[in-house]
């Protein structure tokens, strides 16, 4: 058969080819969706069976081979009933995706908003040593933990963030969740972190705050209540002893910079530690 464009360029062939883009688009997606939660582990597993049914078709073992077969058949239950708080809340996001309208400068005006808010409350809490966690929704969805705090749906102001985290007040033990460029809830509990890579010296709140960046991509704000230090977590890093200038660089490319990777931006903040530190080895007690 000759290869001529009437013959490449054809309706099915067209068609077959959005098929492909249309699959590669969405497969694309929800990985980036399930990036840093639990689903991650899922899938692992997942492959780990799949390959364990190849082995067992290729040598024959017709036992292990039946017992993969049933738990692919009755997996598809078993994966809606075990997530399904994660498969509601990637509906949720799918459904707040904006398809037909476009608020990229009202978005970005709010973007900045946010962060002098935060800037103003953070800078009010480190001089003072008043501890504080914040958390900041990006693309996986807190529900979950939304769910276990206080609802106040309210317009994010340095002022309110302040007054949350005053010590003694029915608010300030937990963590502000912050949905939308909304306060959506106080005094919500998070995840506690079991990694052994956290300094002993941090208290309950680094650990909150590494716990949920383990399994959301949202970014975490601690202010330590002992040492006034800055801390911002996500996908599992630790950024200690943070500057103004480092978190405002840091919450800048990650809140209003939609072109700029996170990996670029996290490996930014880690060479302005590594060159204010210059090696110095005291700067370990700092970041208590």
């Amino acid at each position: 058969m000759n290869l001529t464009p009437s013959n490449i360029f054809t309706l099915q062939n067209l068609a077959n080819l959005a098929d492909i883009l249309v699959v590669w688009y969405v497969l694309y997606k929800v990985l980036l969706m399930i990036r840093g939660t639990k689903a991650v582990q899922l899938l692992k597993g997942i492959v780990v069976i799949f390959l364990i049914k190849i082995i067992s078709w290729v040598l024959n073992l017709h036992t292990v081979s039946f017992l993969m077969d049933q738990l692919i058949n009755w997996g598809v239950i078993i994966i809606v009933v075990i997530f399904q708080p994660e498969i509601r809340r990637g509906l949720e996001h799918l459904g707040r995706m904006p398809f037909f309208s476009s608020k990229s400068n009202e978005e970005g005006k709010s973007k900045n908003h946010l962060i002098e808010s935060l800037d103003q409350a953070i800078q009010y809490m480190s001089k003072r040593r008043i501890g504080a966690l914040i958390t900041l929704e990006m693309n996986t969805g807190l529900e979950e933990y939304v769910e276990t705090g206080i609802d106040l749906d309210a317009e994010v102001t340095g002022a309110l963030l302040i007054n949350i985290f005053i010590p003694n007040t029915p608010l300030h033990d937990g963590a502000v969740i912050i949905r939308n460029n909304r306060v959506s809830v106080a005094a919500a509990y998070l995840p506690l972190s079991e990694s052994n890579t956290i300094p002993k010296e941090l208290g309950t709140r680094h650990r909150a705050a590494v716990g949920i960046s383990e399994v959301t991509d949202s970014i975490t704000i601690v202010v330590s209540e002992e040492t006034g230090g800055v801390m911002i977590t996500r996908n599992g890093h630790m950024m200690l002893d943070l500057s103004r200038d480092d978190y405002l660089k840091y919450l800048n490319a990650q809140l209003t910079d939609k072109s700029e990777t996170e990996n670029h931006s996290i490996t930014d903040i880690f060479r302005i530690r590594r060159h204010k530190n210059g090696g110095n080895q005291n700067d370990k007690e700092d970041s208590k």
